[in-house]
């Protein structure tokens, strides 16, 4: 054989070893469930990493001017009459806070002191800052809000939904004759100081907030988000996990106890939503009923009159 056929020769039979040798090495990964190793490529730049913060409620601006040399910052917010030295020094420091956000727009060289007012109807002077050098701001403090009470107190929600927490309910045994008998709701209930002050912080005045307004506001002192949901429901969100919320209002002549098909229409509601978890909130009392409801489906629970202190309680805050 010619030198030039045997070396073709030979370079077929290398090429048919090689093609035989490299299927049986696949069939031998695939039998044994090992991965072909991925040809390596250039790796794209790693995106920086940003901090992710919890957001929590802050008070509303309703105002801001600059007057000379003063930054006013007005907040709606329901103040008390007798005042309240917490409430008034989270104010001041978020006065402090919304002037450096917008510093970038402000005049700053010239701007002398920073002043917080709140109030609803009467407005009124809560705090007052100079600053030592005109157009520095003082440093941003990293210290405990009352608006985060995570850190003081029980997750309220989760404690109505833990294994613990079995579901109860007193049958109704008051004569309810009359359609108006219902007081107000703050009348009943026993607010710890630190939430009184964070849901006035927030804009909530416990003093005439509906049932809805109360928890939805505590629950956003927890890190929960809240946001609307129909026309009178709420969604909460926190750690992934969304709770679907509705508020039956109670008003003047109103039945002073939750209907059947107000509980029908929050269940079947609820069904819908993909929500974990359902929270049906009311100043009404609750029926006899909605025990049955929620040991067939606990991943509902009924808020009414009668368990809102116990939710408050719940939070374990002085």
């Amino acid at each position: 054989m010619p030198a030039g056929q045997a070396f073709i020769v030979a370079a077929v039979i290398l090429i048919v070893v090689a093609v035989v040798l490299s299927r049986r090495r696949q069939a031998l990964r695939a039998e044994l469930g090992i991965e072909a190793p991925e040809k390596k490529r250039k790796a794209a730049p790693a995106a920086p990493q940003v901090a992710m913060e919890i957001d929590h409620a802050r008070p509303v601006v309703a105002d801001f001017q600059i007057d000379g040399g003063t930054a006013v910052v007005r907040f709606d917010v329901p103040y008390p009459t007798g005042g309240d030295e917490v409430l008034a020094e989270l104010l001041m420091g978020e006065a402090i806070e919304v002037v450096r956000e917008r510093r970038h727009h402000l005049p700053m060289p010239s701007l002398a002191q920073v002043v917080a007012l709140a109030g609803r109807g009467e407005t009124i002077e809560v705090g007052r800052t100079r600053l030592d050098t005109p157009g520095q701001l003082p440093p941003k403090l990293d210290r405990m809000s009352i608006l985060n009470l995570s850190v003081l107190g029980r997750d309220p929600l989760q404690q109505s939904f833990s294994d613990e927490a079995a579901p109860e309910i007193a049958p109704s045994t008051m004569g309810r004759e009359r359609r108006d008998e219902l007081k107000p709701l703050i009348d009943e209930l026993r607010l710890p100081k630190a939430i009184d002050t964070g849901l006035r912080a927030q804009g909530v005045d416990p003093a005439s907030a509906s049932a809805g307004e109360l928890v939805t506001g505590v629950l956003k002192l927890f890190g929960y988000q809240i946001s609307p949901a129909g026309m009178s429901g709420w969604v909460a969100n926190k750690g992934g996990e969304r709770t679907y919320i509705v508020e039956d209002r109670y008003k003047p002549g109103d039945h002073p106890e939750l209907d059947d098909s107000v509980i029908r229409r929050f269940m079947v509601e609820f069904s819908t939503t993909g929500a974990s978890r359902g929270l049906l909130v009311s100043e009404k009392y609750g029926p006899f009923d909605v025990y049955m409801l929620e040991r067939r489906e606990p991943r509902v629970r009924f808020i009414t009159r009668e368990r809102i202190q116990k939710l408050i309680d719940s939070m374990a805050i002085s």
